[in-house]
C-alpha cells in the first residue's frame, strides 16, 4: 500500500512537471521584443550642445516647466558626474538583465494577450529608491543607481531592510510587481485579511511571471528571512487567529505586518529576528492554497472577493 502510495505521488509530481516544461515551451517561442535604451549613458556622455537633440528624442524625460539651464547644470554637477561614474561601472552592459526582462515580458504576454510589450529606458534619479521602477504602458523605466549593491557607499547611512534589495538580480522582481499591479483589483475591504489577500494576488502573479526567480526573490527576502518565514508559519498564523486580527480593520495593521520595515511587529520577543512583510507571506500562502483546490483561472482568482477566497482555501499552514 505504501509503495502504491508512493507511485501515485512520483505520477502526479511528473504530470506536474511536464504541463510545466510545456507551458514554459509555449512561453519561450513568444515573441515580446522590445527596445532597451541606455539613456542614463545617453545623459552622461551628452554636451550642452547635444541637449536639443536629447530633448527632441525624449521630450517625455524634459518636463517643460524646467528650463534648459537645468539640464545643463545637472549634466555638470559634481554628484551626477559621481552617479554616472558608478552607473557605468556596475552597468557596462546590460546583457542580463535584458534577458531577464524579455522572459518577464514573455511569461506577462502568455497569461495576458493584450499586453503591450514596453520600451526599457535605463535612467539615473539620484537614488529615487521609492520610484525604483516606473511602468507605463509604453515604457518600463529603470533607475539604476538605484541597483548598485547593497554595500555600495551611495546608501551608506540607509537602514539595511531598504538597501538589501537594492542589487540588480532584483530588477525583474521589482517590474514584474510595477506590472501586477496593472491587473490586480485594490483590497476589497478594510480588513486585515483583505489587504493580505491583496498582496499575495501580487505575489502570485510573480510566481507566473518570474518562475526563474526564487521565492525569496519574489518577495525580497534574505535566504534566512525565507527560511525564518517558512519554519514560523504555523505560529505566526496563529497570532494572527488567536488575537483575531484576520477581520481586524485597524490599518495599524497594515505597517505591522504588511510595509516595507525592520522586521514584523508582534510586541513579542521573537520580532528583532523576524523579517517585516509577514502578512504579504501568509496572504501569498493562501491565494497558493485557493489555486491548488479550485479549478479557476487567474483572472478569476484576481476578481474573487478575499472572503470567498479565504473559506475555498481551507489554508492551513505548515508546522
Amino acid at each position: 500500500m505504501l509503495k502504491r502510495f508512493w507511485f501515485l505521488l512520483l505520477f502526479v509530481s511528473f504530470i506536474s512537471c511536464d504541463k510545466k516544461s510545456e507551458t514554459e515551451a509555449k512561453i519561450e517561442k513568444i515573441n515580446a521584443d522590445f527596445e532597451l535604451i541606455r539613456f542614463d549613458e545617453k545623459f552622461a556622455s551628452a554636451s550642452e550642445e547635444d541637449l536639443p537633440q536629447l530633448k527632441s528624442e525624449y521630450p517625455f524625460l524634459f518636463p517643460q516647466q524646467y528650463p534648459d539651464s537645468v539640464w545643463i547644470q545637472k549634466m555638470n554637477e559634481s554628484i551626477q558626474l559621481e552617479i554616472n561614474t558608478e552607473v557605468g561601472r556596475v552597468f557596462p552592459e546590460f546583457s542580463e538583465e535584458e534577458d531577464e526582462l524579455h522572459s518577464l515580458f514573455q511569461h506577462v504576454v502568455y497569461y495576458y494577450p493584450d499586453f503591450q510589450v514596453p520600451d526599457v529606458i535605463t535612467v539615473t534619479s539620484e537614488v529615487d529608491y521609492k520610484n525604483k521602477i516606473i511602468y507605463t504602458e509604453d515604457y518600463l523605466f529603470v533607475s539604476l543607481d538605484t541597483y548598485l549593491g547593497k554595500d555600495h557607499k551611495f546608501y551608506v547611512g540607509m537602514q539595511e531592510y531598504l538597501k538589501k534589495n537594492f542589487t540588480k538580480d532584483q530588477i525583474s522582481v521589482d517590474a514584474a510587481a510595477e506590472i501586477a499591479k496593472k491587473y490586480v483589483p485594490k483590497a476589497d475591504s478594510r480588513t486585515f485579511l483583505s489587504h493580505m489577500l491583496y498582496y499575495g494576488k501580487l505575489l502570485y502573479l510573480k510566481d507566473r511571471f518570474i518562475p526563474f526567480k526564487s521565492d525569496a526573490e519574489k518577495i525580497g527576502y534574505s535566504e534566512e528571512e525565507m527560511k525564518w518565514a517558512k519554519n514560523n508559519e504555523d505560529q505566526i498564523w496563529r497570532y494572527f487567529i488567536e488575537n483575531e486580527l484576520i477581520y481586524d480593520t485597524d490599518s495599524q495593521l497594515y505597517s505591522r505586518f504588511l510595509y516595507p520595515a525592520p522586521f514584523s511587529k508582534f510586541y513579542l520577543q521573537l520580532d528583532a529576528e523576524s523579517p517585516a512583510r509577514l502578512g504579504q507571506y501568509i496572504g501569498w500562502n493562501i491565494i497558493r492554497a485557493y489555486m491548488e483546490k479550485n479549478d479557476v483561472s487567474i483572472n478569476k482568482m484576481l476578481n474573487t472577493s478575499s472572503e470567498e477566497i479565504f473559506n475555498k482555501a481551507k489554508y492551513k499552514p505548515k508546522k
